[in-house]
This record gives C-alpha cells, structure tokens and sequence, in this order.
C-alpha cells in the first residue's frame, strides 16, 4: 500500500501580541549549545469517533489549532523567532510553518494498529519538516487529515531550543489554551543559569553519528514482560551481594536499557569481533529536579546531560543495570552546581584529544526516555489522543522511549544501520520479549 500525503496549504503563523522589544534578543545557553541540530518529532493522532458527525469539523478544528496556537505563541515567543549565527535567536515574530495535508490510501487506524507497510516512513510523511535536514526554523505544525476520519497532528521543534520535557509543556499548554482554559506562564532563566560559552570548536553531532540511511522501528514491550526482566536482573544482582536486600533494584527504563543493549550486542556480534572496542551506554537526564530547590517543568530550554556507564561484556547484565542507575544518579545537586559555575571545566573535558579513543573504536548506544512525562495531556477540546508517537530519526544508535496509552508498557523507538536492525529483528531473545512479534507490526 502507497500511502500518499499531500499538502494543501501552507500558512505562516504569527504571535498573536507582538514580542515586546527587550526580548527581542533571546541567548542560547550554553546547554542549547551542546545540542544537536535536529528535531524533536511528536505526532498526536486523534480518532475523533465522538465527534464524527458535527458540521464542518475539519475546519473548525483547523481554526481552533491556529488561533490557540497563535496565543501560545505570544508566551513562547522564541518559537515564532529566527537562528542568528551567534548563538541567539532574533523574536521577530516571523512566525511558524503551519501545514494542512491530505493523507490517501489509508485510514487512521491502519497507521496506529501498524498495519501500514513501511510504516516510518508513512509516520515522517505526517510530520512538517524532513528529519534529516538541520532545525533552521525554529518550530513546525502539520494537520494530517484523513479521507475516511481522524486527524494526526506532527509537531517538530528544534532541539537548539528545547529538550523534550519542554516541547512537550508546549504542545499541553497549546491545547490548554484550544480548550479554554488557563496556563502557566514558561520561564525563560536557561541562559542565566547556563550563560553561553565559545563552542565555536564543537560538534555537537560528533557522538551521535548522523548518516542518511537509517532504520527506526517501534517495538512495544508489556509491563509483564519489563518486570519479568527486571525479577531476572534483581535475582542476579542479589546473588551477587551488590545490593542489600531492602535496597530498591533496578528502574523499568533501566532494566529494559539493559535489555536491549544486550540484545544488540549479541546480535551484531560486536563484542567478539572488535574485542578493543569501547562500549558506552549513554541515557539522558532531566536535570530540572537536581536544581535546589527543583525547577519547575515549564523551565524551558536543554536542562538535560546525558550519564555515560562503560559496558564490558553482556554475561552480568544485574550489574549492569545497577551500575547503569549509579551512573545516572551522579547527576545529582553537586553536578548541576559544578555544571553551572565550573561549566569551562565541562567543556574542556568534552575537547577532542589526540591520546583519545577514535570514534571508529568507540560502541555506544545512547537512550533517552519520555515515560512519566505528560504525553497524553493534549486534549485540544475533542478529546485525548488515541495514541503518541515519535517519528524515525537520523541518528544511529539511539534507542527513544515512550509510554504507552495504558502508562504501564513502554515503546521502544531504535534506530540503527539497515543491516543492524535486521540482525536484531531475527534475535530471538529479543522477539520473545516484545509484544508485537510480526515484522509488519513493528515500526
């Protein structure tokens, strides 16, 4: 099946108050200067069922999205800004790319039940920019609508600007507003607490390699199965004496970060076949609870480092995973303090050095987790969405969770090289643990 989307308008959206002049300047910290140079995709489908029948719906809730949108804006004025080429962004109230498509040859619930062919391609189809290119605009909307009911909204917003936890308050305060009721006003203090430093030597993309043929496929893993996992890994780390018994085991994200590096290890055989490689698992941190005190999560900007534990082998996988929630809790109170006034000593460890390990001799795969974050809070006034999702990315090695509807299953966005997500699709060790055994079911 040949799922066709084609765009039928396209509309610039403004900042319903105009930005006033002193903030017209808004700096980058130096945290949004470490990130990547990409976008952060969120596609919201909504079935609509409820409502199938009120006139003139489409364009009623098209309305309702700019309008709402244009609202938001005046609050998040950065969005509706332009890149400069030193590390601000000029609120010029350009506005952002607003787009209405047609999706053909395909209903709602084909893409959302996973029926749909080639299905990450159909998912970056709903979204308004292409995945691969550089975040030059700031943020993107497209309003996906299909022939036979149901809508799918694609939000893009550059990770220059944003960590996930913030573009995901953004969208919720958007549909506050679409529905009428009151927000909280975000806070703009990145800068101040992270100021800017010359990075004009880093590349922010240097770890996380940026190739243009990658393969992302979403695999749903159940409650029962990460607890199965996770009495696995506990039994092992307390046969071992690695953790006393009233001492709390390993988290789901981390059991099942465990899980599939393993996985992934043994099915591309790595391991064996360049045994003087290095193999790092990275996962990324919400930094806003370490503040003291906390900040609040409509902090918007990067508030997020990533923990870096070295992985030897794959046969004590208990005490990977403890060592993977060690790691994670050195970012603590004292590493937000050290990051925020020693922050040169930060980058300076982050410097290429020629005695260093070589990107080529250099494993890693690198998670981020969006569970407990507030995915499905977007009712825009005709109900919540009947799923969330992400899109595929273009960078290898990275592994994106998201809940699933019901809060208790994970789904696990991977994306690899071609012929690594073969090899890990025929790992059967993997496929016993994963819900959605068919290929076709799977991203």
């Amino acid at each position: 099946m040949k799922v066709e989307v084609e765009i039928i308008s396209k509309e610039i959206i403004k900042p319903s108050t105009p930005t006033p002049d002193h903030l017209r300047r808004y700096q980058l910290s130096f945290l949004d200067q470490l990130s990547p140079s990409c976008y952060s995709p969120f596609l919201y489908f909504y079935a609509l069922n409820d409502h199938i029948n009120e006139p003139n719906l489409v364009e009623n809730i098209s309305h309702k999205l700019k309008e709402s949108l244009s609202q938001v804006l005046t609050l998040y004025y950065p969005l509706a800004g332009r890149f400069t080429n030193d590390d601000f962004v000029y609120c010029n109230d350009d506005g952002i790319l607003f787009l209405e498509a047609r999706v053909r040859k395909c209903e709602l619930s084909d893409v959302v039940n996973d029926t749909v062919s080639s299905s990450s391609e159909v998912l970056n189809k709903l979204c308004p920019f292409k995945l691969d290119e550089l975040a030059e605009l700031p943020l993107g909307i497209q309003l996906n609508i299909f022939e036979n009911g149901g809508i799918t909204i694609g939000v893009c917003i550059s990770h220059r600007l944003a960590d996930a936890l913030s573009c995901l308050v953004f969208i919720k305060n958007w549909m506050a507003i679409a529905r009428g009721d009151c927000v909280i006003r975000p806070e703009f203090s990145s800068a101040e607490l992270f100021p800017p430093k010359n990075t004009s030597w880093y590349n922010e993309n240097s770890h996380m390699k940026k190739i243009n043929t990658i393969a992302t496929k979403r695999f749903v893993f159940e409650a029962s199965a990460i607890e199965a996992l996770r009495s696995i890994y506990d039994k092992e780390i307390r046969t071992n004496q690695l953790l006393e018994h009233n001492t709390r085991g390993p988290s789901r994200v981390e059991v099942l970060s465990t899980f599939i590096w393993s996985r992934f290890m043994a099915a591309t055989r790595v391991e064996s076949e360049q045994c003087e490689t290095i193999f790092t698992i990275h996962q990324a941190v919400n930094l806003r609870p370490k503040f003291d005190p906390p900040l609040r999560e409509h902090s918007f900007g990067n508030y997020y480092r990533t923990s870096t534990t070295v992985a030897s082998g794959t046969s004590n996988l208990g005490g990977l995973a403890k060592k993977m929630g060690e790691d994670v809790r050195k970012l603590d109170k004292g590493f937000v303090e050290s990051l925020r006034f020693k922050g040169d000593e930060y980058l300076a460890s982050l410097k290429p050095n020629n005695n260093e390990v070589k990107s080529e001799e250099l494993v890693l795969l690198v998670f981020t987790s969006l569970c407990r974050f507030p995915l499905y809070e977007a009712d825009f006034g005709w109900g919540k969405p009947t799923w969330v999702s992400s899109a595929a990315r273009c960078f290898k090695n990275v592994v994106a969770y998201m809940d699933d509807k019901t809060g208790h299953g994970i789904e696990a966005y991977i994306s690899l090289k071609p012929e690594e997500m073969a090899k890990l699709e025929a790992d059967k060790e993997f496929l016993s643990m994963v819900s959605c055994l068919n290929r076709s079911n799977c991203v």
